[in-house]
Parts: C-alpha cells; sequence; structure tokens
C-alpha cells in the first residue's frame, strides 16, 4: 500500500441500522524508539473494519490509511534496523491529519497488539484518543491456552501461516494482525470474539482486555503445542483469500460487508 494512499469515505449507516454489526479499528505505529515520553512515530496505520458482534467474525474492511511522519531528531539506526524506515523516506512527510481522525472517529473501540505502547504513542498526537477504549490483542487473548508460547505478534503469525507483506510495518502488520484475528482458537471461537468479551461496560479510556489487570495475572501453562504448527487455523482462510485477492484489501472484501456499510 501506497504511503498515504486514500479512499472514499464509507457511508455511515443510519443510527440503530445493523446493530448485529460494528466498526473498529486495528492501529499500528513505527517509531524512532520505545520511550513515548522522548521518542516519535514514524509510520503510522489504521485499518477500519467490520464485525458480527455476535460471531466475532470480520465481515470486512472498511477503509484504510498508511502514512510516514517526520519525527523531530534523526531516526536512530537502531530503530531503522528494526523497521526499515530511513531518514531520507520520512524527508519532509507528513501525516494527514484529518483523514487519521475521520477514521478513529468512525471506530467504536481501538485494537492494537501491545495496546499500552500504540496507545501512548498515539494519544500524543491525536488526545481524543484517550477517551476512546482500546483492546490489546496481545494480552487480550489467552495465547498460551490456545497452544502458543508466544505472543509476539510475528511469532503468532508464523504459527498460524500468515504471511506478512513487510514484517514490522505498520500497514502490513494491521492487516495481519487483522487475518490471525480471524482465526479460530481451540474452542471454535475466534481470536476477536475472545478479545469482544473484554468490552463489558466500563468508563471510556480505560484499559479494556488485556490491561493492567490482566497483565499482572497469573499465567497458567502452557497446552500441549499444535500437531500442525505453522498451519492455519480453521477459519481465517477466508480472510486470507479475501485480503490476497483485493490488493488492498477494500474492493473485494466489500462484496462481504452486511447492508448499511
Amino acid at each position: 500500500m501506497k504511503d498515504g494512499y486514500t479512499h472514499p469515505a464509507p457511508a455511515r449507516p443510519e443510527p440503530g441500522a445493523a446493530g448485529r454489526y460494528g466498526r473498529a479499528a486495528f492501529v499500528d505505529v513505527e517509531t524512532t524508539g520505545l520511550d513515548p515520553a522522548s521518542d516519535e512515530i514514524v509510520e503510522l496505520a489504521i485499518v477500519l473494519f467490520a464485525f458480527d458482534r455476535e460471531t466475532g467474525t470480520i465481515t470486512g474492511i472498511l477503509d484504510e490509511y498508511t502514512g510516514l511522519r517526520e519525527p523531530s531528531r534523526p531516526i536512530p539506526r537502531q530503530a531503522t534496523a528494526v523497521h526499515g524506515i530511513t531518514q531520507r523516506m520520512v524527508r519532509g512527510r507528513r501525516l494527514d491529519d484529518a483523514r487519521v481522525r475521520a477514521l478513529l472517529e468512525q471506530a467504536e473501540f481501538l485494537v492494537a497488539h501491545n495496546a499500552r505502547f500504540d496507545r501512548a504513542f498515539v494519544t500524543r498526537l491525536y488526545p481524543e484518543t484517550a477517551a476512546k477504549v482500546w483492546l490489546c490483542s496481545m494480552r487480550g487473548v489467552d495465547w498460551r491456552r490456545h497452544g502458543h508460547a508466544s505472543r509476539a505478534l510475528q511469532n503468532l503469525l508464523a504459527a498460524h501461516g500468515i504471511r506478512v507483506e513487510r514484517a514490522h510495518r505498520a500497514g502490513a502488520d494491521c492487516r495481519a494482525a487483522l487475518a490471525l484475528l480471524s482465526c479460530r482458537g481451540r474452542d471454535g471461537d475466534t481470536y476477536l470474539q475472545e478479545l469482544l468479551r473484554g468490552l463489558e461496560p466500563r468508563a471510556a479510556g480505560t484499559p479494556a482486555a488485556g490491561g493492567k489487570a490482566a497483565a499482572g495475572a497469573p499465567t497458567p501453562p502452557a497446552p500441549a503445542p499444535s500437531r500442525h504448527p505453522g498451519r492455519p487455523a480453521a477459519g481465517c482462510a477466508t480472510l486470507l483469500v479475501l485480503l490476497a485477492a483485493s490488493g488492498l484489501g477494500l474492493a473485494s472484501l466489500g462484496r462481504v460487508l452486511p447492508p448499511g456499510f
């Protein structure tokens, strides 16, 4: 996906329409370092998706944005070694703030893999996102119960046979993470469905699934690993095929969106 590529924003459903279906956004950032107090975002990706509240399935990608941003200080070599983003790539680049805000506003909640990290950086640029509920796909899913010793995104993707276009680039990681959340765990539910159980009534801006309390809880022993490591779990193949067929993940996926989207 080209940096800053824009697509027509989908029409909003009428209030009360398609109540079974919701909208959320997966967010990922690449940064100059690990400290949100001193480091900065160099790439931001947002993928707005539709989901079925009852089944926990992702029914389509509505819109997406990826943008590069020039930080106030040079990108350290060690950061470039991780995400591959160089100073030359970001020179003169700015995020499309209006576009970003328009996407975030449509989302009922935000999802990120290690949400504490992404939220800390995103709220510095867009303070209004502090009022959003953030779900963490790293801590909000009991990956050990599903047979995965590591909850790192790239390890989980590999275990489910999900190939990443460019690992540690925000846009590719967002789309791959959505494919992961579409997979089904040992109980037959999608991982998104398990994550959605963290959406119990709470004040906006407070930690949801995978918050501080969840992170501090004791971790149960890992069950026996799958006999077929690296094979895509049942349930994620459909989204993987649609993502591959649609190129940017928009046109083809639009065919499976519910009415009103």
